[in-house]
């Protein structure tokens, strides 16, 4: 159970970029926000999540949204994976677990006995970084509701 609600304030954070860049929450103001936060890179279903936002990123563009991709990956590795998919939006490092655990969505013990993994989840912040959309998957197999996420965003324009 979460303890964010819809309508507050989402969690700011700042972050590093897979190009070494700090990254706030707060850069984003004024734009609506898609925050995708994903177990790990180089894996088959977080590779599509980020592909296809890749692919619909013309989609989002128009609907004013930022995608950022988060996980608990180092830069490097998130640099790697940005290079071979040739992905457009920032993926930002959160190796320290501070953000997943702010948006609750912190999978204590992931497969392997890994621990610390960040659950496959959706968080659209508003223009005001007001929180609009929450979803946050037990099932790593499992991709977000896009079709809600999109009716959300389309919705606040």
């Amino acid at each position: 159970m979460s303890s964010l609600h819809l309508g507050e304030k989402a969690p700011g954070f700042t972050l590093i970029s897979s190009d070494k860049t700090e990254i706030r929450l707060a850069d984003f103001q004024g734009h609506n926000v898609l925050l995708l936060f994903f177990p790990f890179a180089f894996t088959g279903v977080c590779t599509k999540e980020m592909c296809q936002m890749r692919d619909d990123m013309s989609l989002y563009e128009s609907l004013d949204a930022k995608i950022l991709g988060i996980s608990v990956d180092s830069p490097y590795t998130l640099a790697k994976f940005k290079e071979i998919n040739n992905i457009p939006y920032p993926l930002l490092s959160d190796f320290n677990k501070i953000v997943c655990k702010a948006y609750d969505c912190i999978d204590e013990v992931w497969n392997f006995g890994l621990r610390g993994v960040a659950k496959r989840s959706a968080f659209v912040v508003d223009k005001e970084g007001h929180l609009r959309y929450m979803e946050i998957l037990d099932n790593p197999g499992n991709l977000p509701n896009f079709e809600a996420i999109n009716h959300v965003l389309k919705n606040l324009n």
